[in-house]
């Protein structure tokens, strides 16, 4: 094809990609083109500022490193992947909501006994966190596989420590929840934190006139092989942030109480000479049948 236009260039690519054999491809891309095209059209985008898109993404990319997802966090910022999240996870109404999966879980972390501390030497307000995993029918789901990560007192996760060394976890667990589908675990209270903003996510966000911050919060995934899998989040009742989360990611039914309590005897039956909180909460997972 030649002396294409802006009025027939979009046809063109389209015809161009129609030979593919991959049928969910072929719909992905030609949603993909008309949408960037008509984007370029209706903002009547300038050359100068393609370019500047263009070096935006190019930044996006050289920043990414094993243990920094910058796409992730565009991702997450733009609001797409809570709306990938919502459209995938649509559940029946008395199952815990999923939410946004993050950048910063990782592969491979330390698997603990149930009532370990896996906070690992973190400094911080102790904290008791316990709950039951039950299905929608209100059933135990017995041998579930959680695993939790947090940041710490001061927002950062292990993965952002320069001095912790290869295979050295802060904060991150991998349990089995017992017979009854019970669990609990010490570790200790995380904070807000701002996502990561030296980079082009966060020039984009103090371009917009937007903050980095997210409310504090705790990390799970759960799997059982008769159930879906939960990727969620347990956020702190009264939080800051709770209504300008960074990355849209709070729901109202994964807002829980932090139970602050006097110092004396923790939920182990142990002396405890500071403050600690806990934290009850339950998760209902939706059957794979259903």
């Amino acid at each position: 094809m030649r002396n294409l236009d802006e009025h027939t260039i979009t046809q063109a690519v389209l015809t161009r990609n129609a030979n593919t054999e991959d049928a969910r491809l072929r719909e992905i891309m030609t949603s993909l083109v008309q949408h960037l095209h008509a984007f370029a059209r209706e903002t009547r985008l300038t050359e100068e500022e393609w370019e500047k898109g263009i070096e935006f993404l190019t930044a996006v990319g050289h920043i990414c490193t094993p243990t920094r997802q910058e796409f992730i966090l565009l991702s997450d910022t733009l609001g797409l992947s809570t709306l990938v999240t919502a459209q995938n996870h649509k559940k029946p109404e008395g199952c815990t909501e999923a939410t946004v999966f993050g950048p910063f879980h990782v592969q491979g972390a330390p698997q603990y006994d149930l009532g370990a501390d896996v906070s690992e030497g973190l400094p911080g307000t102790p904290w008791f966190v316990r709950g039951q995993v039950r299905d929608i029918d209100g059933n135990p789901v017995p041998n579930a596989i959680l695993e939790v990560w947090q940041a710490d007192d001061a927002g950062f996760y292990d993965v952002q420590k320069p001095e912790l060394g290869q295979g050295d976890y802060q904060g991150r667990a991998v349990l089995q929840a017992d017979g009854e589908g019970r669990y609990h675990f010490k570790t200790i209270t995380p904070e807000c934190y701002p996502i990561p903003h030296d980079g082009p996510v966060g020039n984009m966000l103090k371009a917009l006139d937007r903050h980095p911050w997210r409310p504090a919060h705790l990390h799970f995934m759960i799997t059982s092989p008769d159930h879906e899998r939960l990727v969620t989040h347990v956020f702190r009742e009264n939080g800051e942030y709770l209504d300008s989360d960074a990355v849209f990611g709070v729901r109202s039914s994964l807002i829980a109480d932090w139970v602050q309590h006097e110092p004396g005897i923790d939920p182990y039956g142990q002396p405890i000479d500071g403050p600690y909180f806990t934290l009850d909460f339950d998760f209902i997972l939706n059957p794979r049948s259903r």
